[in-house]
Protein backbone atom coordinates (compact mmCIF):
# COMPACT_ATOMS: atom_id res chain seq x y z
CA UNK A 1 0.00 0.00 0.00
CA UNK A 2 1.53 3.34 -1.18
CA UNK A 3 2.24 5.82 1.70
CA UNK A 4 -0.10 9.44 2.61
CA UNK A 5 0.93 12.57 1.84
CA UNK A 6 0.97 14.69 4.75
CA UNK A 7 -0.83 17.79 4.35
CA UNK A 8 0.34 19.04 6.69
CA UNK A 9 4.09 18.91 6.25
CA UNK A 10 3.73 19.29 2.53
CA UNK A 11 2.81 22.92 3.29
CA UNK A 12 4.71 23.71 6.03
CA UNK A 13 7.67 23.01 3.43
CA UNK A 14 5.85 25.05 0.79
CA UNK A 15 5.74 27.94 3.25
CA UNK A 16 9.26 27.53 4.02
CA UNK A 17 10.37 27.67 0.68
CA UNK A 18 8.87 31.55 0.49
CA UNK A 19 5.15 30.42 -0.66
CA UNK A 20 2.31 32.60 0.40
CA UNK A 21 -0.38 29.73 0.62
CA UNK A 22 -0.51 25.46 -0.25
CA UNK A 23 -3.67 23.76 -0.47
CA UNK A 24 -4.18 20.52 -1.82
CA UNK A 25 -7.46 18.70 -3.47
CA UNK A 26 -8.01 15.44 -5.19
CA UNK A 27 -7.59 15.02 -9.17
CA UNK A 28 -10.85 14.68 -10.59
CA UNK A 29 -12.60 16.40 -13.75
CA UNK A 30 -13.26 20.26 -12.92
CA UNK A 31 -16.84 20.66 -12.00
CA UNK A 32 -18.56 20.25 -15.08
CA UNK A 33 -20.52 23.76 -14.41
CA UNK A 34 -17.17 25.14 -14.73
CA UNK A 35 -16.62 23.15 -17.82
CA UNK A 36 -19.83 23.98 -19.52
CA UNK A 37 -18.55 27.46 -19.07
CA UNK A 38 -15.28 27.35 -20.13
CA UNK A 39 -16.84 25.88 -23.53
CA UNK A 40 -18.99 28.38 -23.76
CA UNK A 41 -16.45 30.60 -23.25
CA UNK A 42 -14.40 29.62 -26.70
CA UNK A 43 -17.47 28.93 -28.42
CA UNK A 44 -18.18 32.66 -28.43
CA UNK A 45 -14.29 33.63 -29.12
CA UNK A 46 -13.69 35.10 -26.06
CA UNK A 47 -10.18 33.94 -26.44
CA UNK A 48 -9.40 36.34 -29.53
CA UNK A 49 -5.89 35.00 -31.03
CA UNK A 50 -5.34 33.17 -28.48
CA UNK A 51 -5.57 29.79 -30.03
CA UNK A 52 -3.68 27.55 -27.73
CA UNK A 53 -6.83 27.84 -25.43
CA UNK A 54 -8.37 25.65 -27.35
CA UNK A 55 -6.32 22.87 -27.66
CA UNK A 56 -5.91 19.71 -25.47
CA UNK A 57 -9.83 20.80 -24.01
CA UNK A 58 -9.86 17.02 -22.13
CA UNK A 59 -6.63 17.45 -20.65
CA UNK A 60 -7.37 20.74 -19.64
CA UNK A 61 -10.87 19.98 -17.96
CA UNK A 62 -9.42 16.80 -15.96
CA UNK A 63 -5.71 16.52 -14.97
CA UNK A 64 -5.96 13.03 -14.74
CA UNK A 65 -5.09 12.89 -18.15
CA UNK A 66 -1.77 14.89 -17.41
CA UNK A 67 0.05 12.34 -14.65
CA UNK A 68 -0.96 8.81 -15.10
CA UNK A 69 -2.42 7.93 -12.64
CA UNK A 70 -2.87 11.24 -10.30
CA UNK A 71 -4.81 11.24 -6.94
CA UNK A 72 -3.63 14.63 -5.75
CA UNK A 73 -3.27 18.70 -7.28
CA UNK A 74 -1.24 20.99 -4.59
CA UNK A 75 -1.74 24.45 -6.13
CA UNK A 76 0.86 26.67 -4.67
CA UNK A 77 0.65 30.68 -4.84
CA UNK A 78 3.33 33.50 -4.90
CA UNK A 79 3.14 36.76 -4.02
CA UNK A 80 4.36 39.50 -6.09
CA UNK A 81 3.03 42.82 -4.52
CA UNK A 82 5.98 45.36 -5.58
CA UNK A 83 7.71 47.68 -2.83
CA UNK A 84 8.37 50.10 -5.08
CA UNK A 85 6.33 51.26 -8.09
CA UNK A 86 6.96 53.03 -10.97
CA UNK A 87 5.84 56.45 -10.77
CA UNK A 88 2.38 57.36 -11.59
CA UNK A 89 3.49 59.89 -14.19
CA UNK A 90 5.44 57.50 -15.97
CA UNK A 91 4.48 54.61 -18.99
CA UNK A 92 3.56 51.87 -16.47
CA UNK A 93 4.12 48.13 -16.81
CA UNK A 94 1.79 45.00 -15.32
CA UNK A 95 2.88 44.84 -11.56
CA UNK A 96 3.65 41.20 -12.20
CA UNK A 97 6.66 41.57 -15.11
CA UNK A 98 8.45 43.76 -12.98
CA UNK A 99 11.18 41.53 -11.84
CA UNK A 100 12.53 38.15 -13.86
CA UNK A 101 9.90 35.92 -15.55
CA UNK A 102 7.75 34.37 -13.29
CA UNK A 103 7.96 31.09 -14.78
CA UNK A 104 11.62 30.76 -14.17
CA UNK A 105 11.32 32.10 -10.57
CA UNK A 106 8.25 29.63 -9.78
CA UNK A 107 9.65 26.54 -11.85
CA UNK A 108 12.66 26.36 -9.22
CA UNK A 109 10.61 26.67 -6.17
CA UNK A 110 7.96 24.04 -7.40
CA UNK A 111 10.66 21.63 -8.20
CA UNK A 112 12.21 22.01 -4.50
CA UNK A 113 8.87 21.05 -3.33
CA UNK A 114 8.12 18.00 -5.47
CA UNK A 115 11.74 16.70 -4.41
CA UNK A 116 11.12 17.50 -1.29
CA UNK A 117 8.19 15.08 -1.26
CA UNK A 118 9.65 12.42 -3.28
CA UNK A 119 11.69 12.48 -0.34
CA UNK A 120 9.17 12.22 2.38
CA UNK A 121 7.93 9.42 0.42
CA UNK A 122 10.87 7.42 0.05
CA UNK A 123 12.43 7.78 3.30
CA UNK A 124 9.75 5.48 5.20
CA UNK A 125 11.25 1.94 5.11
CA UNK A 126 8.16 -0.02 5.15
CA UNK A 127 7.75 1.49 1.75
CA UNK A 128 11.49 1.25 0.36
CA UNK A 129 9.88 -1.27 -2.13
CA UNK A 130 7.19 1.26 -3.09
CA UNK A 131 7.99 3.34 -7.05
CA UNK A 132 9.04 6.43 -6.96
CA UNK A 133 6.42 9.15 -6.81
CA UNK A 134 5.19 9.95 -9.94
CA UNK A 135 4.50 13.89 -10.60
CA UNK A 136 4.98 16.80 -12.95
CA UNK A 137 5.22 20.69 -11.86
CA UNK A 138 3.17 23.22 -13.77
CA UNK A 139 3.22 27.41 -13.71
CA UNK A 140 0.94 28.50 -16.19
CA UNK A 141 3.01 25.94 -18.88
CA UNK A 142 0.50 23.29 -19.62
CA UNK A 143 -3.60 23.11 -20.35
CA UNK A 144 -4.64 23.53 -16.51
CA UNK A 145 -6.97 25.81 -15.04
CA UNK A 146 -4.84 26.59 -12.66
CA UNK A 147 -7.35 29.41 -10.75
CA UNK A 148 -10.09 27.03 -10.49
CA UNK A 149 -7.91 24.47 -8.61
CA UNK A 150 -6.28 27.03 -6.29
CA UNK A 151 -10.26 27.60 -5.70
CA UNK A 152 -10.42 23.68 -5.23
CA UNK A 153 -7.53 23.86 -3.11
CA UNK A 154 -8.83 26.40 -0.81
CA UNK A 155 -6.23 28.96 -1.44
CA UNK A 156 -9.00 31.42 -1.75
CA UNK A 157 -11.71 32.31 -4.17
CA UNK A 158 -12.70 33.75 -8.00
CA UNK A 159 -13.26 36.85 -8.23
CA UNK A 160 -15.93 38.86 -10.46
CA UNK A 161 -12.90 40.20 -12.25
CA UNK A 162 -11.42 36.00 -13.33
CA UNK A 163 -8.91 36.89 -10.76
CA UNK A 164 -8.23 34.89 -7.80
CA UNK A 165 -8.18 36.85 -4.23
CA UNK A 166 -6.97 35.30 -0.91
CA UNK A 167 -8.67 35.98 1.98
CA UNK A 168 -7.04 39.13 3.40
CA UNK A 169 -3.74 38.80 1.11
CA UNK A 170 -5.52 40.09 -2.39
CA UNK A 171 -5.20 39.26 -5.88
CA UNK A 172 -1.17 39.94 -6.40
CA UNK A 173 0.23 36.26 -6.55
CA UNK A 174 1.42 33.92 -9.25
CA UNK A 175 -0.36 30.15 -9.08
CA UNK A 176 1.52 26.80 -9.56
CA UNK A 177 0.56 23.22 -8.87
CA UNK A 178 2.13 19.93 -8.75
CA UNK A 179 0.35 16.73 -9.55
CA UNK A 180 1.24 13.64 -8.10
CA UNK A 181 0.31 10.05 -8.12
CA UNK A 182 -0.18 9.91 -4.17
CA UNK A 183 -3.42 10.35 -1.95
CA UNK A 184 -3.13 12.89 0.75
CA UNK A 185 -4.04 12.56 4.21
CA UNK A 186 -6.09 15.35 4.00
CA UNK A 187 -8.05 17.72 1.29
CA UNK A 188 -8.57 21.70 1.38
CA UNK A 189 -12.12 22.54 1.07
CA UNK A 190 -12.99 25.37 -1.67
CA UNK A 191 -13.27 28.73 -0.23
CA UNK A 192 -16.84 30.20 -0.54
CA UNK A 193 -17.23 33.32 -2.75
CA UNK A 194 -17.10 36.89 -0.82
CA UNK A 195 -17.27 39.54 -3.46
CA UNK A 196 -20.62 40.63 -2.51
CA UNK A 197 -22.29 42.69 -4.61
CA UNK A 198 -19.35 44.73 -5.41
CA UNK A 199 -18.30 45.53 -9.03
CA UNK A 200 -15.42 47.79 -8.29
CA UNK A 201 -13.57 45.65 -10.94
CA UNK A 202 -16.27 45.60 -13.47
CA UNK A 203 -16.44 49.44 -13.50
CA UNK A 204 -12.96 49.85 -13.66
CA UNK A 205 -11.97 48.35 -16.39
CA UNK A 206 -11.39 50.90 -19.22
CA UNK A 207 -12.24 48.55 -22.20
CA UNK A 208 -15.15 47.07 -20.24
CA UNK A 209 -14.01 44.18 -21.26
CA UNK A 210 -15.17 42.44 -18.25
CA UNK A 211 -18.65 42.16 -20.03
CA UNK A 212 -20.21 41.07 -16.85
CA UNK A 213 -19.39 38.98 -13.34
CA UNK A 214 -16.59 36.43 -14.24
CA UNK A 215 -16.81 36.95 -17.98
CA UNK A 216 -13.70 38.42 -19.26
CA UNK A 217 -13.71 38.88 -23.29
CA UNK A 218 -10.09 38.67 -23.92
CA UNK A 219 -10.63 40.35 -27.06
CA UNK A 220 -11.14 44.08 -25.42
CA UNK A 221 -8.65 43.21 -22.74
CA UNK A 222 -6.04 45.79 -22.27
CA UNK A 223 -3.37 43.18 -20.98
CA UNK A 224 -4.22 40.43 -23.96
CA UNK A 225 -4.06 43.38 -26.91
CA UNK A 226 -0.78 44.78 -25.64
CA UNK A 227 0.90 41.47 -24.77
CA UNK A 228 -0.43 38.64 -26.63
CA UNK A 229 -2.13 40.55 -29.62
CA UNK A 230 0.26 40.83 -32.16
CA UNK A 231 -1.66 42.81 -34.79
CA UNK A 232 -2.05 46.83 -35.08
CA UNK A 233 -3.58 48.80 -32.55
CA UNK A 234 -7.02 50.88 -33.30
CA UNK A 235 -6.76 54.33 -32.40
CA UNK A 236 -9.63 53.78 -30.02
CA UNK A 237 -7.31 51.48 -28.08
CA UNK A 238 -4.65 53.95 -27.86
CA UNK A 239 -7.24 56.26 -26.25
CA UNK A 240 -7.89 53.68 -23.34
CA UNK A 241 -4.61 52.61 -22.58
CA UNK A 242 -3.24 56.00 -20.65
CA UNK A 243 0.15 55.40 -19.06
CA UNK A 244 0.02 51.63 -19.99
CA UNK A 245 2.34 50.11 -22.17
CA UNK A 246 2.43 46.27 -21.11
CA UNK A 247 -0.59 44.59 -19.41
CA UNK A 248 -2.96 46.34 -17.44
CA UNK A 249 -3.58 46.14 -13.37
CA UNK A 250 -6.79 48.28 -12.94
CA UNK A 251 -9.32 45.30 -11.96
CA UNK A 252 -6.85 44.33 -9.47
CA UNK A 253 -6.14 47.44 -7.95
CA UNK A 254 -9.84 48.53 -7.67
CA UNK A 255 -9.94 45.75 -5.63
CA UNK A 256 -11.14 46.10 -1.99
CA UNK A 257 -9.25 43.19 -1.02
CA UNK A 258 -6.05 44.34 -2.47
CA UNK A 259 -6.08 46.79 0.11
CA UNK A 260 -4.21 43.55 2.26
CA UNK A 261 -2.06 43.14 -0.48
CA UNK A 262 1.60 43.45 1.34
CA UNK A 263 5.37 43.62 -0.56
CA UNK A 264 6.79 40.45 -1.44
CA UNK A 265 10.27 39.35 -0.12
CA UNK A 266 11.13 37.16 -3.29
CA UNK A 267 14.12 38.99 -4.57
CA UNK A 268 13.78 38.06 -8.34
CA UNK A 269 10.39 39.98 -8.65
CA UNK A 270 11.97 43.48 -7.58
CA UNK A 271 12.26 45.71 -10.32
CA UNK A 272 15.46 46.51 -11.29
CA UNK A 273 17.05 49.99 -11.39
CA UNK A 274 17.09 50.44 -14.78
CA UNK A 275 13.72 50.08 -15.46
CA UNK A 276 12.66 52.47 -12.15
CA UNK A 277 15.26 54.60 -13.84
CA UNK A 278 12.94 54.96 -17.26
CA UNK A 279 10.87 58.27 -18.31
CA UNK A 280 8.79 58.79 -21.16
CA UNK A 281 11.47 60.23 -23.26
CA UNK A 282 13.82 56.88 -22.89
CA UNK A 283 10.96 54.95 -24.15
CA UNK A 284 10.32 56.91 -26.87
CA UNK A 285 14.29 56.22 -27.87
CA UNK A 286 14.34 52.78 -26.81
CA UNK A 287 16.99 50.98 -28.54
CA UNK A 288 16.47 47.23 -29.15
CA UNK A 289 19.64 46.57 -27.22
CA UNK A 290 18.87 48.84 -24.42
CA UNK A 291 15.25 46.35 -24.32
CA UNK A 292 17.14 43.24 -24.09
CA UNK A 293 19.55 44.97 -21.08
CA UNK A 294 16.54 45.98 -19.00
CA UNK A 295 13.96 43.07 -19.74
CA UNK A 296 16.77 40.54 -19.47
CA UNK A 297 14.72 37.56 -18.05
CA UNK A 298 11.70 39.57 -18.15
CA UNK A 299 8.28 38.12 -18.94
CA UNK A 300 7.83 41.64 -21.36
CA UNK A 301 10.03 39.64 -23.68
CA UNK A 302 6.37 37.90 -24.15
CA UNK A 303 5.52 41.68 -26.27
CA UNK A 304 9.02 41.47 -27.96
CA UNK A 305 10.46 44.82 -28.78
CA UNK A 306 8.21 45.64 -31.70
CA UNK A 307 4.95 44.79 -29.67
CA UNK A 308 6.96 46.93 -26.62
CA UNK A 309 7.43 49.97 -29.46
CA UNK A 310 3.72 49.48 -31.22
CA UNK A 311 2.43 50.12 -27.14
CA UNK A 312 4.39 52.70 -26.57
CA UNK A 313 3.31 54.20 -30.45
CA UNK A 314 -0.11 54.30 -30.10
CA UNK A 315 0.02 56.36 -26.20
CA UNK A 316 2.36 58.64 -27.92
CA UNK A 317 0.09 59.16 -31.16
CA UNK A 318 -2.96 59.84 -28.66
CA UNK A 319 -1.09 62.33 -26.70
CA UNK A 320 0.19 63.85 -29.86
CA UNK A 321 -2.95 63.77 -31.43
CA UNK A 322 -4.81 65.82 -28.11
CA UNK A 323 -1.95 68.23 -28.32
CA UNK A 324 -2.76 69.20 -31.63
CA UNK A 325 -6.47 69.73 -30.83
CA UNK A 326 -5.79 71.81 -27.94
Amino acid sequence: MKKLLSSDRIKAEALRLGFSACGLAPAEAVDETVATAFRQWLADGCQAEMAYMQNYEDKRLDPRLLVEGARTVISVALNYYPATKIPEGEYQIAWYAYGKDYHDVMKVKLKELFEFIQKEVSSSEAEITTPPVQGRIFCDTAPILERYWAWRSGLGWIGKNTQLIIPRSGSFFFLGEIIIDLEADSYDSPQRNQCGSCTRCLDACPTKALEGPFRLNSERCLSYLTIEYRGDLKPETGKKMGNKIYGCDECLKACPWNRFARPCRTAEFQPSPSLLSMRKDDWHSLSEEQYKNVFKGSAVKRAKYNGLMRNIQAIHSKSTRNNSTN
